[in-house]
């Protein structure tokens, strides 16, 4: 017998440090968006700015970002996943950068500024999740996809644990200003170590035939780079977008995380002012008090997913693996509400962390994308997912903005939130159905009995 036949065949786990890249670059995607929550406590006084004005500016990103949603899936499907990648992560950095300066101009400028350049920052992030989702699909067998996207997307959880102190040190002795600054340095950083670090799966200079079988015969699809190489890939058009829409699983999975991105906003965006106007915290406190709920959350969206693939490895099937934490995540978010009739401080950081926990626990929107995403299509239908879900980013700031401005009071928007957490239930349960990989075929099925 030759060497070559009685080596044993070598493993290797690349595919985590693909992951771990992931999880740093989204946790640096959803940390632009908490800076401008905690920043804004200070320069809601600087640029005499009221609820709703503030509403408006936590709406800026979102704006760009579900408009460049459909593009950027196109744009991933046809030039790759690391390339389109790298350079969103170039360009939101350098929107960051110039963020600050904008502390420099008269406040009507400033604000005027500080909103455009969100919305470039918006257009700029828009092929991230859609990208998670597409390496994900590549990389990992789907056993393992409910975990690794869990992992990503508790990065919007982490980025508060990590970014809250930091900017509210920053803000506190040095300014505003300099929280962008901080941030966006560190993203050009990032963006070399990017282009470094990702390859598709077969050309990964440190991956081993074993690990690659294992993700092939697992069910990953292997590529990352552009869809031409991937048989029956579609592009983006408005035929394809209006088969997704037709069919009724997909449009509950939208529905769903539409609902879950409402509790994600509400978070990153009005729950620091919520601390300091609501319960009276210095920013200093809220940027250490923010993190115990978000590491919650953090907790929370590993445990979901951790739980959700555990569940099918045993047996369960993979509508039962999936839609079991999204119920009791939701469920779990609606404790919220009970800080409406509570005043003890701990009590409602305790109450507020639940919510957190919940909303992580139930998030696993993007594994669901990857298991059902007809092939040739992930980047597309993780665009349409992305979008719908998105649109909350531009409602949910601006109604909590409109609700507090109307009744000096942050009751009504404890309300509003919880209420989402309750549809997206209800967008699982009657709505989605069966959850299985959509085949071409099911699309024009679903058009032709719709």
């Amino acid at each position: 017998m030759s060497d070559e036949m009685s080596a044993p065949r070598k493993s290797t786990h690349v595919r985590y440090l693909i992951l771990a890249m992931l999880f740093i670059v989204s946790t640096f995607s959803y940390g632009d968006r908490v800076v401008l929550s905690i920043a804004g406590i200070s320069f809601t006084k600087d640029l005499h700015l009221d609820p709703l004005h503030m509403g408006y500016l936590f709406s800026g990103f979102s704006w760009a970002y579900v408009a460049e949603q459909l593009p950027s899936g196109g744009m991933l499907d046809r030039y790759g996943a690391k390339r389109v990648y790298g350079i969103s992560i170039f360009c939101w950095s350098l929107c960051a950068v110039l963020a600050g300066f904008a502390g420099f101009l008269a406040p009507a400028l400033a604000f005027t500024v500080i909103f455009a350049l969100r919305l470039l920052s918006g257009l700029a992030q828009a092929p991230v999740f859609p990208g998670n989702g597409r390496i994900v699909a590549a990389w990992f067998p789907t056993a393992e996809r409910g975990l690794a996207s869990a992992i990503f997307n508790s990065s919007q959880y982490f980025a508060v644990v990590l970014f809250a102190p930091i900017m509210a040190w920053i803000a506190h002795t040095r300014g505003w200003k300099e929280c962008f600054w901080f941030l966006g340095i560190l993203g050009v950083i990032l963006t070399i170590l990017w282009f470094r670090v990702i390859y598709d799966v077969k050309t990964h200079p440190s991956i081993t035939a074993t690990e690659i079988s294992t993700i092939e015969e697992g069910g990953g699809l292997g590529n990352i780079g552009p869809a031409t190489t991937v048989s029956g890939a579609v592009g983006l058009t408005w035929s394809a977008v209006g088969k997704l829409l037709s069919n009724r699983m997909l449009l509950g999975i939208y529905l769903g995380q539409y609902c879950i991105v409402t509790l994600t906003w509400f978070f990153l965006t009005w729950f620091p002012l919520y601390l300091s106007q609501a319960r009276h915290m210095s920013i200093m406190k809220v940027g250490f008090v923010a993190t115990l709920p978000a590491l919650c959350g953090s907790i929370g969206g590993i445990s979901g997913g951790f739980v959700s693939d555990k569940l099918l490895r045993a047996g369960r099937s993979l509508t039962f693996a999936r839609k079991t934490p999204i119920i009791i995540g939701m469920s779990l978010s609606m404790t919220m509400l009970l800080c409406n009739y509570i005043n003890t401080e701990w009590i409602i950081i305790l109450l507020m962390s639940f919510a957190f926990f919940g909303k992580g626990f139930g998030a696993l929107g993007w594994s669901v994308i990857s298991d059902t995403s007809p092939k040739g299509m992930i980047g597309l239908n993780g665009s349409v997912f992305n979008l719908i879900g998105n649109i909350a980013g531009i409602t949910t700031p601006i109604a909590i903005g409109y609700i507090v401005q109307k009744t000096g009071s942050f009751r009504g928007a404890l309300i509003f939130v919880a209420a989402t957490a309750l549809l997206a239930i209800v967008a699982y349960l009657p709505i989605v159905g069966t959850i299985r990989r959509l085949e071409p075929s099911d699309l024009v099925k679903s058009v032709a009995t719709t």
